[in-house]
């Protein structure tokens, strides 16, 4: 198996990368495993804090790395929280506190519109000239009420009218096929499997 740093220490994300990149035989380990400390993300894009993330990891580990920069944009907050998603209540990130924030600030709005969005990065060195990069979104409506106890995040206030069905009530597999993540992650092994 090829060893490939995770550039996050968010347990969630690491099991649903465990979980997809299996079938690529890669043996996935987070940076703190390794001691590596989180990178600087001071850009106004996902990509751009992905790929800062990416080229941290891999210049700490010697190992290829993958960077995820993902967050959720809310239409009637013209996009916010975005890229601060995992902050948006402030320091030390707190689920709880940012979803709280989100739905405060959303208000009685008519505009309950929302997307997930995804940027991944991956790279063979920390000086990669050619990062693999994709971005998705996944569309969904913020709900006040939180349902389910699955997935982290924003996931019990993201309701996804098609399914009837909160990110958080879905069963982790299901996510997976449909998930921001999990689109950009197939986009991406596809790539690996043509680059890499």
């Amino acid at each position: 198996m090829q060893k490939l740093v995770l550039a996050s220490n968010n347990a969630g994300k690491l099991k649903e990368f465990q979980a997809l990149l299996a079938p690529l035989n890669f043996q996935v380990i987070t940076q703190g495993e390794l001691g590596i400390s989180s990178a600087e993300e001071p850009y106004l894009t996902f990509v751009e804090n992905a790929l800062a993330k990416a080229r941290h990891a891999s210049a700490a580990s010697g190992l290829p790395a993958l960077a995820d920069d993902s967050g959720i944009c809310a239409h009637a907050l013209d996009g916010r929280p975005g890229v601060i998603s995992a902050r948006y209540a402030g320091e030390p990130a707190n689920d709880l506190a940012n979803n709280q924030k989100l739905i405060s600030e959303i208000g009685t709005q008519s505009e309950r519109g929302a997307h997930y969005v995804c940027a991944l990065v991956f790279v063979n060195s920390a000086s990669d000239p050619e990062p693999l990069i994709v971005q998705t979104r996944w569309y969904g409506e913020i709900i006040t009420d939180g349902r389910g106890n699955n997935g982290f995040g924003y996931d019990p206030h993201f309701y996804i009218p098609e399914l009837k069905l909160t990110a958080a009530e879905m069963d982790p597999t299901h996510k997976n096929l449909v998930s921001h993540r999990g689109q950009a992650l197939r986009e991406l092994i596809a790539q690996l499997k043509v680059h890499v």
